[in-house]
């Protein structure tokens, strides 16, 4: 396969973002755009070359190597099963769902197809993640300490629970998406939420959750999650082992050890790029490189879910005790 033609699913700014990438690939063509908001699509697709198209099977029916799933997360499953089904590589923006039964399902059907699979945990893709994990090989991580803390989107469905997920499943995925590659699967989760929804019309998710988790490899840690300031404040980690406290960040990485204390800078534009690249060398079978497949995502979207219903619930959640993922799967060394 020399071109890799692709759909879009979705037109908002996640689905402009990924347009704007892979049209800056050789060797990608955009074929079209589709989204409940038609005259959204019909200007994706103008700017990038593409149609826009009425709905999803009509963009399946012409016949795209790779569909990308840019849409809400309320809006995740029937996409993403008319996509299993014509046997199509798809891309899906994270979170995958709003409800684990929907992810359940689409990852069963993804793996009885055998479908190349991505999601868009893009972090992954960071340098400094690489060289965290480098650092932490030897070194049992004793805690970790995640945080998202930032505004309320200016999307009228972020702000309830049934649309959104909340912030935990809706933003703060990331960290937890970092938190198992670095340190491994979690066990149990305990959480708090405030019960006090944002001055937003129509809000009932929590304004900030907190929450302990206990790791398969003796680890503890803390998540924080806040959407009640009118910036991004802060989101990222803090790892600490013996002799070493790391700070990880979407633009770089903090080291402090014996030798004192020195910053690596990341890029997260790269990342992103990254990202896309990597799938589309897949679908086109030139490497392999997807870190995050469908199934891998999963597991993150368990997490997240657990601490959102451990939040809700006001009692501790266990997750499922499988095999554990080593610390740092899915990272490119």
């Amino acid at each position: 396969m020399r071109t890799c033609r692709v759909g879009l699913v979705g037109a908002g700014g996640v689905a402009q973002r990924h347009a704007r990438v892979l049209d800056g690939f050789d060797d990608v063509e955009i074929v079209g755009v589709t989204d409940v908001a038609r005259d959204a699509a019909q200007r994706l697709a103008d700017a990038h070359g593409g149609r826009a198209f009425a709905d999803v099977d009509e963009l399946l029916a012409a016949g795209p190597d790779a569909v990308y799933v840019c849409v809400p997360p309320f809006a995740h499953g029937p996409v993403e099963e008319a996509i299993v089904a014509a046997g199509v590589p798809m891309f899906v923006e994270k979170p995958v769902a709003v409800d684990l039964d929907t992810a359940e399902r689409i990852a069963d059907l993804v793996a009885r197809r055998g479908l190349l699979t991505g999601v868009g945990h893009h972090w992954r893709y960071l340098h400094v993640v690489a060289e965290a994990r480098e650092l932490l090989a030897g070194r049992p991580v004793r805690m970790v300490g995640g945080a998202w803390l930032d505004k309320v989107p200016p999307v009228a469905w972020w702000a309830r629970r049934d649309r959104s997920g909340g912030p935990v499943v809706e933003q703060a995925a990331h960290v937890l998406d970092l938190m198992r590659a670095l340190v491994g699967e979690v066990t149990e989760v305990s959480a708090y939420g405030d019960g006090a929804p944002p001055p937003v019309d129509g809000a009932d998710i929590d304004s900030v959750t907190t929450a302990a988790l206990r790791f398969a490899g003796g680890a503890v840690g803390t998540l924080s999650a806040a959407c009640v300031l009118g910036w991004k404040h802060r989101a990222g980690l803090e790892i600490l082992a013996d002799g070493l406290a790391l700070r990880l960040a979407e633009d770089g990485l903090t080291i402090r050890d014996a030798d004192g204390e020195r910053h690596l800078p990341a890029d997260p534009d790269g990342a992103r790029t990254a990202v896309d690249r990597a799938f589309v060398d897949a679908v086109r079978g030139v490497g392999d490189d997807v870190r995050v497949p469908y199934a891998e995502a999963l597991r993150t979207q368990r997490l997240a879910l657990a601490i959102a219903e451990s939040a809700r619930t006001g009692r501790p959640v266990s997750l499922p005790t499988g095999p554990a993922a080593p610390a740092g799967v899915g990272v490119d060394a």
